[in-house]
């Protein structure tokens, strides 16, 4: 299977963004997982009630949503009744990337984003004979802007091997351009296991999964993540990279992260930053997102201490039709409004 992002428009999520509350950093940033009061949940149950009509009614793509607002789970719907069911997460995986070379860094395993690739993982000088690629960066993979050919400025590569995927000839200089590039996964992956000295899925077992209290991943073709991790994800981004009393992530790296390194471009049409699309609202809360085709995401929105993760049928159709931003834009961030004290 090819691996696409959902498609969206950045007035779609410009639109869903008519809301400012006062504050600095998220209060959550201290209060992740915190259990709300009874009076919360009532009033939580209220305030998103219309929203669980609609996605009974209209939203009927979106298959399961979980909100966390101000560190507490405010709203949860599973069309499937199957809470702990891993879902196929599609492009999503790319922000959960992010997140395993944030703990690399955090450990020394990395010394800097903008370390050469090649001084990880060596072996790969000898795949492309072209002297550019000696100056890709592990920022460059980051910010898909390494500039390997992938054959038209619309199209988007494959998940290839990691070997294949750096024998690429190149189209531009490093850092020249943005191209969303597929392949990069696979490159990703190989170096955190090189410099991890794990297989992926036990150091993300470690270091991601039992810190943060997500269930097991399932490594499929395409990682498939419970709807309530792919939140607790987004909620570690939102926490600058704190989970509790640990510091995951480098507080730095998640500003870098979810910030914009370029200007995007297609197929979301956004800024882009480490593997999360930026949205263009105001600095220095900017809202963020992972993006998977068909309408799987993790929206994460500082000004309410917001994380929505979504997911949705994975389909032409359901891509098409966009369900998920729908509901955003409609209806789900004006009950988290509501909400926000």
């Amino acid at each position: 299977m090819t691996h696409r992002p959902v498609c969206v428009e950045r007035r779609a999520f410009t639109l869903a963004l008519g809301c400012v509350a006062a504050g600095s950093w998220p209060r959550s940033a201290q209060a992740q997982g915190r259990a709300a009061t009874s009076e919360q949940r009532a009033a939580d149950a209220e305030a998103f009630e219309g929203v669980r009509q609609r996605l009974q009614e209209r939203w009927t793509d979106v298959e399961s949503v979980a909100v966390t607002l101000q560190g507490r789970t405010a709203f949860e719907f599973y069309r499937d009744a199957a809470p702990d069911r891993p879902r196929n997460v599609q492009s999503v995986e790319k922000s959960a990337l992010s997140a395993l070379v944030g703990v690399a860094l955090a450990q020394g395993a990395i010394a800097s984003v903008d370390q050469p690739v090649l001084a990880l993982v060596p072996e790969w000088a000898a795949l492309n004979d072209d002297p550019r690629t000696r100056a890709i960066t592990l920022r460059h993979l980051l910010t898909m802007s390494a500039g390997f050919d992938l054959g038209s400025a619309t199209s988007t590569t494959g998940r290839l091997p990691p070997a294949q995927g750096w024998a690429r000839p190149l189209a531009a200089a490093p850092g020249e351009r943005f191209a969303y590039d597929n392949a990069v996964v696979r490159l990703l992956a190989a170096l955190v296991e090189r410099v991890a000295g794990l297989p992926l899925a036990d150091y993300a077992r470690r270091q991601l999964v039992q810190p943060l209290g997500m269930a097991e991943p399932e490594y499929r073709e395409l990682l498939h993540l419970r709807t309530q991790d792919m939140a607790r994800l987004g909620q570690l981004f939102l926490q600058q990279g704190r989970w509790g009393e640990r510091q995951l992530l480098p507080r730095d790296y998640v500003a870098e992260a979810t910030r914009p390194q370029n200007s995007g471009g297609p197929p979301v049409a956004m800024p882009y930053g480490f593997l999360w699309w930026i949205l263009p609202n105001e600095a220095p809360r900017r809202t963020f997102m992972a993006s998977g085709y068909g309408g799987q995401m993790i929206w994460v929105h500082p000004p309410l201490d917001l994380v929505v993760a979504a997911t949705s049928v994975v389909s032409a159709d359901s891509q098409r039709r966009g369900h998920a931003v729908e509901m955003l834009r409609n209806g789900l961030v004006a009950a988290a409004q509501g909400r926000y004290r």
